[in-house]
């Protein structure tokens, strides 16, 4: 008897996704394969059980409707918090426009590169990519990964001549990790998107390092605070 588990249907719908699936004689199925097909409304043919063939497509014609609502779903809520990041970018960007107009240039190019991430989740190729500006903590090695605060920001950092500057970059910084889980959750529930997750995934950290190299040299350091 041959088994079929969920990561072998995983498997086969990350090369080609389908709709229904044929269960061969002799062959059966794990729970966790069964759910995964009952998950996605995937017509599941059992020539084992002709009572189970029955019921698996009863329960695709109330299952499928649904799981395509949530998907949908799921694709406005990360596209809406994605426009609510680029309006907290722009809004930090007029704040810094009577304190510091370098600063807030960058943070209009670095809006862009976020903007771009849509490019990606919708299928097209990126166009806007940071360029690493290597530290004592980041460099090419390193930038595309998830990588801690350089240094924790308290009461302290809002006294210094730039600690409204480090808190909007921090306010910043925090929002993007915020919208990075959403983005992980909507591509973990969407098999046809986890080819590009890597790529997305990538870009959100080196966005955040940017971030992250920004406050401190805005707080001062002339050397690198990241803590090993």
């Amino acid at each position: 008897m041959k088994f079929i588990t969920e990561e072998d249907l995983r498997d086969l719908y990350r090369k080609e996704p389908f709709t229904d699936y044929e269960i061969e004689p002799g062959t059966r199925i794990t729970p966790g394969a069964r759910q995964f097909l009952t998950d996605r409304g995937i017509h599941m043919l059992d020539h084992n059980n002709s009572c189970e063939t029955i019921k698996n497509t009863e329960n695709r014609k109330h299952t499928s409707e649904p799981l395509e609502k949530r998907k949908d779903l799921a694709h406005k809520r990360l596209y809406s918090k994605m426009k609510s990041m680029e309006t907290l970018f722009l809004i930090t960007a007029e704040e810094f426009l009577s304190r510091d107009v370098l600063l807030a240039q960058k943070m209009i190019h670095i809006n862009k590169s976020f903007s771009d991430i849509k490019n990606i989740l919708d299928g097209r190729n990126s166009s806007d990519n940071l360029c690493c500006q290597k530290c004592t903590g980041i460099d090419a090695n390193n930038f595309s990964d998830n990588l801690e605060d350089c240094f924790e920001i308290t009461e302290f950092h809002i006294q210094l001549g730039k600690g409204k500057e480090i808190i909007l970059l921090h306010r910043l910084r925090c929002a993007l990790r915020e919208t990075q889980l959403d983005m992980l959750e909507f591509l973990d529930s969407n098999d046809d998107e986890n080819n590009r997750c890597e790529e997305v995934v990538g870009k959100m950290n080196q966005i955040v390092n940017t971030l992250s190299q920004l406050i401190c040299s805005t707080a001062g350091g002339e050397k690198c605070q990241k803590k090993c």
